[in-house]
């Protein structure tokens, strides 16, 4: 039993986006708060291994191929144009301890515990912590929050090593261009890291199993991200089953089959990203009696508890998309039912970005899906290559679209491809938020000249009435 300077009202098992900011929010609420999280550094998977060092590479490396293929257009020569693999992988990790620092001045901000060490979880909301000296600390909290994230699956025959058969992990720490490097997945991180290094001079294969890259989007920027990501240079195989792999002289190979006919392929390294399982490390769930899916996700309700007395549970340990956002936003929401507020979650204005270049964004029901429900529905599209702003910086690839009730106009969902979508998405977000109409969008001011203007004509689309196309 913890001693009573290791008792606290809510303890956060992981201190990953979701359970960094449920302690914030907990703190910022008055309770006495201990966060328990084993890494060296707060901020789990994304702002460590994912999110944060994925997207500084991608800056790079962006400002690289921007350097090497479009400058000229600007009028800018550039003589000697060279890569320092070593000066880029320093600035990502300065860019990640920027924000690991600065999450550990918000807990000492917010009077926060943190409690070092493998935390696990016993009954009565007991939490044992081992430290790296093998020391146990007993913490007690009246209320606790599991917070224990994702992990990588492997394939059988490629267990990560991360030097040549790479997770996310280890694919953003090669020291060199690969010369050729696959990628087994077509989702978000194969296609994010894949252009990292494809844009850096590798040869990047992509094979994905489904007849489509991106599973689950909609069908439209699909097409149009397949053949964007082919004219830049990646290798796409789709409808392709990787049979077997392993390390060769060369590096690594890897078997495929489609429509019955084998090959080999051989290259450096190979990025195995074929998705994340919940992680429930420190939670041994059948002795809890705690509930859980098929997938080992702890199943929780639209408060984010579980079935189990004062515990709940966040992030990509429950079920829903597995996004830094979404788990920050249950975090909130659990840290406030414990205070009494009668806040709830709900997973359909959840974005989604692909941080790509065009770069992915997406929310809500995909026109397939509409149309599937049975749902009478219109759309609106509006291409970039018709936008002012977009033609005076020279990135005029994409489209937005909207799909709405054909009725009411509610805006069912969005779908956008193009420059800087990631930061469009959120104006969408917000009127679905409200359940607003293509026309609440539509007839809203926005400034001129912005790829916004975008956004305000795919919604004048719905109406048909788009002005400049």
């Amino acid at each position: 039993m913890a001693d009573s300077s290791n008792t606290f009202d809510v303890l956060v098992l992981g201190g990953g986006p979701g359970g960094y900011v449920a302690a914030i929010r907990a703190a910022q609420l008055g309770f006495r708060t201990v966060c328990v999280e084993m890494d060296k550094t707060l901020g789990g998977t994304c702002v460590n291994v994912g999110c944060i060092p994925s997207k500084a590479l991608l800056e790079s490396s962006h400002h690289y191929e921007f350097m090497a293929h479009d400058a000229t257009a600007h009028g800018i020569a550039l003589n000697d144009l060279r890569i320092d693999v070593a000066q880029m992988l320093q600035r990502k990790t300065d860019v990640v301890a920027q924000n690991t620092k600065g999450i550990e001045f918000l807990f000492r901000k917010n009077k926060i515990t943190w409690a070092k060490g493998r935390g696990e979880l016993r009954g009565g909301n007991v939490v044992d912590v081992t430290g790296a000296d093998g020391a146990v600390t007993s913490y007690q909290a009246r209320d606790v929050i599991i917070a224990t994230g994702s992990t990588p699956i492997e394939l059988p025959f490629l267990k990560f090593d991360e030097d040549r058969v790479l997770s996310n992990v280890g694919a953003l720490l090669i020291p060199e261009v690969p010369r050729h490097l696959i990628v087994i997945g077509g989702g978000v991180i194969g296609l994010e890291l894949g252009s990292v290094w494809r844009r850096l001079g590798a040869k990047v294969t992509v094979i994905e199993l489904l007849p489509a890259i991106l599973p689950g989007m909609d069908a439209d920027v699909v097409k149009e991200a397949d053949k964007v990501f082919r004219k830049q240079g990646l290798e796409i195989r789709t409808g392709t089953k990787v049979t077997g792999g392993g390390r060769s002289d060369a590096g690594v190979y890897v078997d495929v089959e489609k429509d019955g006919a084998t090959e080999r392929i051989e290259g450096d390294r190979v990025l195995v990203s074929v998705g994340r399982r919940p992680a429930t490390l420190g939670v041994d769930v059948a002795t809890l009696g705690l509930q859980v899916g098929k997938r080992g996700e702890i199943l929780v309700d639209d408060q984010q508890r579980t079935n189990l007395p004062n515990v709940y549970a966040i992030g990509d340990c429950t079920p829903g998309p597995m996004l830094a956002h979404k788990a920050e936003e249950e975090g909130v929401v659990a840290a406030e039912v414990i205070a009494g507020q009668s806040s709830h979650t709900h997973h359909r204005t959840v974005p989604g970005v692909v941080y790509t270049w065009p770069e992915i964004a997406v929310v809500g029901l995909t026109e397939a899906q509409v149309s599937e429900s049975g749902r009478e529905y219109k759309t609106g599209k509006f291409p970039f290559s018709a936008n002012g702003r977009a033609r005076t910086a020279g990135m005029t690839t994409g489209f937005i679209k909207f799909v709405s009730d054909a009725h009411t106009d509610e805006i069912l969902g969005c779908h956008m491809i193009g420059p800087n979508v990631s930061e469009l998405i959120p104006e969408v977000v917000l009127a679905m938020e409200y359940r607003g109409s293509s026309e609440d969008i539509a007839i809203t001011v926005h400034a001129h000249p912005t790829l916004a203007e975008t956004t305000k004509e795919a919604a004048l689309a719905v109406l048909g009435r788009s002005i400049h196309i």
